[in-house]
């Protein structure tokens, strides 16, 4: 059982770090294209989530660390309004140095994130010519880029990040790409915890009973299959307690191109503080 569980792994492994193509990857599944304010639900869906939960005054401090970041920058849109620190992480080079030619405005980027700073500012109540503000405000909160494995007790390189532990984690379709199986998902979950201080948020986004996901039009890629009782049995043995969870149900037209999921789920969670002895 123990051999099968290893074979998994390199497979997820291979399938991710060789066959993955940040390019590629935002040049399908990001399309600078798409209509925010259109047809398309989803990516508003997400947005919305990830502006709601920050703007509702409970997620505050000073540091936030975003999981498994791949080549994206959605998701911290919205938080780096709340703090003046932001670390990125991800498993491949390839991801990282995606996300080090944004932050440093070098013009090479591999997707124009214009659109999704636009819709943002909007949900914020500004106008659409704040997002050059908002561009501005990212990179300066972006403090560091660093490698991550969430299947290590300790994800980061010690030091990395301060002892305490981050105010807040925010991590988006990383966990079923990096986990063969349910056990390995928990036990994901306690290892990032570890960055994360008591009474600190944490804010994940995923997919529900999906298997696969194109990373491009000719790379099909396995994810871990998750039901939404498996995510929330796991938070709470990892020792989260569930705050909220909003399910968004795709219509037919949308993101059958993308994967085979039938739902995505937001989730917020809060990790236990310390028992006193």
């Amino acid at each position: 059982m123990e051999e099968k569980k290893t074979v998994n792994e390199e497979v997820m492994k291979e399938a991710h770090c060789q066959r993955f193509d940040p390019a590629s990857y935002l040049q399908y599944n990001f399309d600078p294209l798409v209509k925010l304010d259109g047809n398309q639900s989803y990516l508003p869906w997400v947005l919305s989530c990830y502006h709601r939960a920050f703007a509702q005054g409970d997620i505050n401090g000073e540091l936030l660390v975003d999981i498994g970041s791949g080549p994206t920058l959605y998701q911290v849109m919205s938080g780096c309004e709340v703090f003046n620190k932001v670390i990125l992480t991800d498993f491949l080079e390839a991801n990282r140095q995606e996300l080090r030619r944004w932050v440093q405005d070098e013009g090479s980027s591999s997707l124009d994130w214009t659109p999704y700073l636009q819709h943002v500012c909007k949900l914020e109540g500004r106008g659409p010519s704040a997002w050059t503000e908002k561009a501005a405000k990212l990179r300066k909160a972006i403090t560091d880029i660093l490698p991550i494995d969430v299947l290590l007790p300790q994800p980061i390189a010690p030091g990395a990040i301060p002892s305490a532990g981050a105010d807040c984690l925010v991590t988006s379709y990383c966990l079923e790409a990096a986990c063969p199986d349910v056990a390995t998902y928990k036990k994901a979950l306690s290892n990032i915890g570890t960055l994360l201080q008591p009474g600190g948020h944490l804010l994940l986004l995923g997919d529900l009973q999906e298997s696969f996901y194109y990373a491009s039009p000719e790379e099909k890629l396995p994810v871990l299959t998750l039901n939404e009782a498996q995510i929330c049995a796991s938070l709470k043995e990892a020792g989260y307690t569930l705050i909220s969870l909003e399910v968004y149900t795709a219509g037919p037209e949308e993101r059958t191109w993308s994967d085979d999921s039938t739902a995505s789920v937001f989730v917020k969670a809060k990790k236990n503080e310390r028992i006193k002895k």
